[in-house]
């Protein structure tokens, strides 16, 4: 599990970082491109960046599906829980349990949804011509504008973020039913540290009378 939730992290990681690095490239080629500078601006107009804000677009895409998972496992996601810790200590467990079950059965639904969704826009194509499969009468598929990547390889990250937001729930679930805890996120809180240096428990245990 450990694997998984470090490629998780890494995946963030590296989207975050390669989009703010590619629009502030982008940024400088345009400007610079405009600066009478002879030999300068001609290299600069003779690069092609017009694909950069498409690519930009869906890396973050991808990384907000990879972190709205990563909020579920860590509990960062914004909830109005006071009702629900209002409530008494069986109602308010029953209350948490039926939440949860309802995310993993919605992101469920969601990435199932989303895999019917890019198989019919492209990915049947592309498997069976992977496979040396006759294709017949099946679509290749439209693909991106700047890019011209498959759109079903973009889409992707519509079914793969809703199945790992689904295990994500039903994981703080199980987790919920064997110790009572739930993820619960503290700003002020370095994640694995405890104030004495000692690691730290990721799943708080969640106080009888609610949050605080």
């Amino acid at each position: 599990m450990k694997v998984l939730d470090h490629l998780e992290e890494w995946i963030i990681t590296f989207l975050m970082g390669a989009a703010t690095v590619l629009i502030f490239l982008a940024v400088i080629h345009r400007y610079g491109a405009g600066a009478p500078i002879p030999v300068l601006q001609d290299w600069l107009l003779s690069l092609h960046f017009s694909w950069a804000q498409e690519l930009c677009i869906y890396m973050f895409v991808w990384m907000a599906k990879f972190g709205a998972a990563y909020g579920v496992r860590t509990g960062i996601h914004v909830g109005v829980d006071v009702l629900v810790n209002r409530l008494p200590e069986d109602w308010r467990k029953k209350a948490i349990l039926v939440a949860l079950a309802g995310g993993a059965i919605f992101t469920g639904i969601i990435g199932t949804l989303g895999v019917r969704f890019i198989w019919e826009n492209g990915m049947h194509y592309a498997v069976f011509h992977l496979l040396g499969l006759a294709a017949g009468d099946l679509p290749e598929g439209p693909t991106t504008p700047d890019l011209e990547w498959p759109t079903w390889v973009v889409y992707s990250a519509v079914p793969m973020g809703s199945y790992l937001m689904c295990f994500r729930f039903l994981q703080v679930m199980l987790t919920f039913v064997r110790t009572g805890n739930v993820p619960h996120h503290d700003a002020a809180h370095v994640e694995g540290l405890s104030d004495d240096g000692e690691t730290s428990d990721p799943f708080p245990p969640v106080p009888e009378g609610g949050r605080k």
